[in-house]
Formats: structure tokens, C-alpha cells, sequence
């Protein structure tokens, strides 16, 4: 049995995956985020309600998740 940060992590990729796969296909559009900005949300998201500068209201499974293709493939600019 799969843990609910999986599940989450796993539905968010998921999202993203089919969001930018319908851009790509209808528009020529994709989405990406530049990785030091996604390495931040990512931290902030991870940090404890106490130490946060700013309200996040996002998980960190589902943060995680959604900006994973930005961590694992790099685009490159055309």
C-alpha cells in the first residue's frame, strides 16, 4: 500500500505530465520553471509552519510533484 505523500507526489506528476503534454500538442506551449525557483519552493514548502518567512499553502508532496519534471529534465530555450 502506497503512503498518501506518494499518492500525492504521484497525482500532481501526473497533472503536470498531461498539462504539458495537452500544451505541447494544441499550442506549442510548454511550461517550464527555472530550477533555482523550484529549489526554493520546494524548501519552503518543506520547512515547519513556525519558520516560514511566507505562507505556503501547499503541501510538500504535491510541490514536489508538480515542479519534479522541472527538477529531473532540463529544456533547453529555443
Amino acid at each position: 500500500m502506497l503512503s498518501t505523500f506518494t499518492l500525492l507526489t504521484l497525482g500532481s506528476t501526473a497533472f503536470r505530465l498531461g498539462l504539458n503534454w495537452g500544451l505541447k500538442t494544441k499550442t506549442d506551449y510548454r511550461i517550464s520553471v527555472p530550477q533555482i525557483l523550484v529549489g526554493a519552493l520546494i524548501v519552503l514548502a518543506g520547512l515547519p509552519d513556525i519558520l516560514k518567512p511566507i505562507p505556503f499553502p501547499l503541501p510538500l508532496s504535491l510541490t514536489l510533484g508538480f515542479f519534479l519534471p522541472d527538477l529531473l529534465l532540463r529544456r533547453v530555450a529555443q
